[in-house]
């Protein structure tokens, strides 16, 4: 019996034909910001851009919502949690450390008004996608947003599981 060689075109031409998979990008925008007209205007700029969001007063109800989407087994409740840095209970930097420590890959964006090189350092380091100092520019953060979940680019939460969270900082207040 004769060897007959098949090329890769003849085998791709028998496999079924696969349905396009379109990726879910979650939209939903957990945002934690104890100034409530700052959280407002976040808030409302974001819903204009298309954006599902969610609001917290704190870093405690930040850690409050996400243990509910983990109890519900819905880790992809938040394509993306903005916090800003001193809150009451929690400062942003605590959540975000929170938060990798119990392995929830959320991006993450931290706004602060302090502009110390050594939070932006801390909050990069846990990997942070970005890190914006106040006064805040709309446009800024828009980009910052985009940036996280941009189309194309596949799925935010795939993003943060694919990166390797280093383990969190010991805090002293």
């Amino acid at each position: 019996m004769e060897a007959h060689a098949i090329s890769i075109a003849e085998v791709e031409a028998l496999q079924p034909s696969r349905p396009e998979v379109t990726l879910h990008r979650n939209r939903r925008i957990l945002i934690a910001e104890d100034d409530v007209a700052m959280r407002r205007l976040i808030a409302a700029a974001l819903r204009a851009a298309g954006h599902r969001v969610v609001e917290a007063s704190d870093g405690a109800e930040v850690l409050d919502r996400i243990e509910s989407t983990i109890w519900a087994e819905r880790l992809d409740l938040f394509g993306l949690i903005i916090s800003d840095m001193a809150m009451p209970a929690l400062s942003g930097l605590d959540v975000l450390a929170a938060l990798r420590c119990i392995e929830v890959p959320t991006p993450f964006i931290l706004i602060t008004a302090f502009g110390d090189d050594d939070v932006r350092r801390e909050a990069l380091a846990l990997g942070a996608a970005a890190v914006l100092d106040k006064p805040l520019d709309l446009e800024t953060l828009q980009a910052a947003v985009d940036g996280v979940l941009r189309p194309g680019d596949g799925d935010a939460m795939e993003r943060g599981r694919s990166r390797r969270v280093p383990k969190p900082p010991t805090y002293r207040h």
